[in-house]
């Protein structure tokens, strides 16, 4: 059978909360600039607006097996689904006001070809060296002898975190979860 990184095998461990992104809610984003797939971003001059930035280890690609052990780490599995849930509800997050960024430690060739493959709306942050990571203390995990960012979600507004979704799982239920979070603190 071959891989097909849309859909999530059933049995992934799921990830538990390890409190690593408990001191998120109220800091402020950083004034940082780094390279999307729509060009240079500011987060800080995203996050003045509401802003949605989903947090993710890396993507695979259809046929390329993921490397061994990648399915059973909890959380590692299901970028993609959770890239293909901002999609799809990408109209209803604009809506609520809302700008959806991806970010991954993956370099910018791989966020282009993914924003591609499944035609992603929202820009894709490249931040292989995590300085998003670093600035804000982002949960991360060790894979393969590389440094990788722990899916989460987080929204900011007016320039500081409002609220963060951690741990993710299932992953290709978050931007639902974002959504259903975004109504209820409507007026």
């Amino acid at each position: 059978m071959t891989y097909d990184p849309t859909v999530l095998p059933a049995g992934l461990p799921i990830p538990e909360d390890d409190g690593a992104a408990d001191h998120l809610t109220g800091l402020a984003m950083p004034s940082l600039t780094l390279p999307s797939t729509q060009g240079e971003l500011d987060l800080a001059e995203l996050a003045d607006g509401l802003l949605v930035l989903y947090v993710y280890p890396r993507t695979g690609r259809p046929g390329v097996e993921p490397p061994a052990g990648w399915d059973e780490t909890p959380g590692a599995r299901g970028c993609t689904p959770q890239s293909c849930g901002y999609r799809d509800h990408g109209v209803e997050l604009r809506e609520l006001g809302a700008r959806v960024i991806g970010i991954s430690a993956q370099p910018l060739d791989d966020q282009r070809e993914v924003v591609e493959r499944l035609r992603l709306p929202h820009p894709v942050i490249a931040d292989p060296d995590l300085r998003l990571g670093d600035a804000l203390r982002l949960p991360t995990f060790e894979f393969d002898g590389r440094r990788l960012y722990k899916r989460l979600a987080l929204v900011a507004e007016k320039g500081r975190i409002v609220t963060v979704f951690y741990p993710v799982f299932p992953p290709d239920e978050n931007a639902a979860e974002v959504v259903a979070w975004l109504r209820a603190r409507e007026p």
